[in-house]
């Protein structure tokens, strides 16, 4: 069996060195997130998250470029607690965590119950003594705050009623790949002021996109963090635009981003829902007042109600790319948490 370095290169016994320590050593620098929680990008600065992305893209390179192997993960186990189900959340947080070495034990509603048959305090203290992080995809924010809390190893937030962090990773990797740059990109959000949005507004400005937001009435994201996006949009020198037509939010827009309008739990609100959402389909229509490179972007799963598929399976739709970066940004965010590893490749430009 091949030793390993510690940057995670299978070393070759002939030469007595690893590929990356003949061929230099990693990328400086003074960022270092291990053992961090990632509750919401609201707790990270713009050069955290600029180097979660350059992980992302490292990792993908070297391994689905190069076909290298890195168990950087190895002898790790990672419990991932799910209230609400999830094709890519679980997908891409099980096979990467396994393609890394490591051990992921799926939990569903029929294994834990979060603050029900036992405390959410309790529950952290068990999972810290048997493993090294847990991802939770849960109903209440709250649960997370608490999770993290009483625990002693680091939580990711799947999902919670207000945030949803790790896909707004995987959108920024997206564009980047795409456009080679995030700065001074405008995003145009058509949608429901959900947790996706909230995602955005916590980070867009951090790296100098600009955001304009078409909700329809009643349906506008919490106060609370329209005031901190606001605060950042002055920091960063950004454009933060609110309105309830969504033409006048896609004019100039590079990226036009929706979700679903009817998330699980408000089932019960979907005629009503429908109703307010009218006229908020994202269709080619939509794009003409985009700026001419605009591109589309849906965390998935998507309903045609929400944007057509003219639109959806056009060339100017990255929602498949989208999905697949779940899985590196993912990976990257358990890598920076949970080990020493530092990108090896040329940073991206931001």
């Amino acid at each position: 069996m091949p030793t390993l370095c510690r940057y995670g290169c299978s070393g070759q016994p002939w030469v007595g060195a690893c590929f990356c320590c003949r061929s230099g050593q990693p990328t400086q620098t003074n960022i270092n997130l291990k053992g961090r929680d990632l509750l919401t990008l609201q707790s990270y600065t713009a050069e955290e998250i600029k180097y979660l992305l350059w992980t992302a893209s490292d990792l993908k390179q070297r391994i689905k470029d190069k076909g290298e192997y890195l168990p950087l993960l190895q002898g790790k186990s990672l419990a991932m607690i799910f209230e609400k189900r999830s094709t890519r959340t679980r997908l891409s947080t099980e096979t990467g965590f396994a393609l890394l070495g490591g051990h992921p034990c799926f939990l569903t509603t029929q294994d834990i119950h979060l603050g029900v048959n036992e405390s959410l305090t309790d529950t952290a203290r068990v999972l810290s003594s048997m493993t090294n992080a847990v991802l939770a995809r849960v109903y209440k924010q709250s649960d997370l705050d608490l999770l993290a809390k009483e625990a002693s190893i680091p939580i990711v937030n799947g999902l919670s009623d207000s945030y949803h962090p790790i896909q707004i990773l995987a959108d920024y990797l997206t564009l980047q790949e795409h456009y080679g740059y995030l700065k001074g990109l405008t995003i145009s959000w058509i949608g429901d002021g959900n947790n996706v949005l909230n995602s955005i507004l916590m980070s867009a400005a951090k790296f100098g996109m600009h955001l304009r937001v078409a909700t329809p009435k009643g349906f506008e994201p919490d106060p609370n963090i329209v005031k901190v996006a606001e605060e950042y949009s002055k920091e960063y020198s950004t454009k933060l635009f609110f309105t309830t037509d969504p033409l006048e939010a896609a004019s100039g827009a590079n990226v036009l981003v929706t979700d679903t309008w009817i998330s699980m739990g408000q089932e019960e609100e979907k005629a009503k829902r429908l109703k307010a959402f009218q006229g908020y389909q994202i269709t080619m229509q939509t794009g003409k007042h985009a700026a001419s490179d605009w591109t589309f972007l849906h965390c998935l799963p998507r309903k045609p109600e929400e944007v057509n598929d003219e639109v959806f399976y056009s060339p100017r739709s990255l929602a498949f790319q989208e999905a697949e970066n779940r899985k590196w940004t993912i990976m990257a965010v358990m890598v920076s948490l949970l080990t020493d590893y530092s990108p090896q490749l040329q940073k991206p430009t931001f």
